[in-house]
């Protein structure tokens, strides 16, 4: 069931406890425990609060929908999000890791998903432009994506930025 996304004003820088909070998603063992747990407990947070909780907290987070690449079967994880527009725009940082998080392997071969209850088309941004621009607004509302941008680029991987468009009715 599709649900209004909360807009996310990405002109605003994120506020003292944001920052904080973000500076505390950063460390070693919160970024251990978001890649082993928490991607499986916020669906289920989100589900049963009807969008309104997850561990991202400050956070504007909604469940991700995508069909498994190799295995076809339906995969749900919670990411952080913003718009630009009437696009709404996820990051595949996997907390700065050497490896694109599953979701973004499942999108790239499927790009029809649903996220916050929406079908949406997926499709990842390649100007280096527009890529520079959209960094900007992803920290304005998660500063950690700056620090995983950087451990990401210490191992060689540049983090995707994708969007995602209202999927037009057949």
């Amino acid at each position: 069931m599709a649900h209004a996304l909360k807009h996310v004003d990405t002109t605003k820088r994120a506020g003292r406890f944001a920052r904080w909070y973000s500076a505390i998603a950063a460390t070693r063992p919160a970024r251990l425990v978001s890649r082993h747990v928490n991607w499986k407990l916020d669906p289920w947070l989100l589900r049963r609060s009807r969008g309104r909780f997850s561990t991202t907290l400050v956070f504007p987070t909604d469940v991700l929908e995508t069909t498994g690449a190799k295995s076809g079967e339906h995969r749900r994880n919670a990411v952080i999000y913003f718009h630009d527009g009437t696009r709404v725009i996820i990051v595949a940082s996997n907390a700065g890791a050497s490896r694109h998080p599953a979701w973004y392997h499942n999108l790239c071969a499927h790009p029809d998903v649903v996220f916050g209850g929406a079908a949406m088309h997926a499709r990842e941004v390649q100007d280096p432009q527009e890529l520079e621009r959209l960094e900007t607004m992803a920290d304005h509302v998660f500063p950690a994506f700056a620090i995983y941008r950087r451990d990401a680029a210490r191992l060689d991987r540049r983090i995707p930025i994708i969007e995602l468009a209202t999927a037009e009715p057949n």
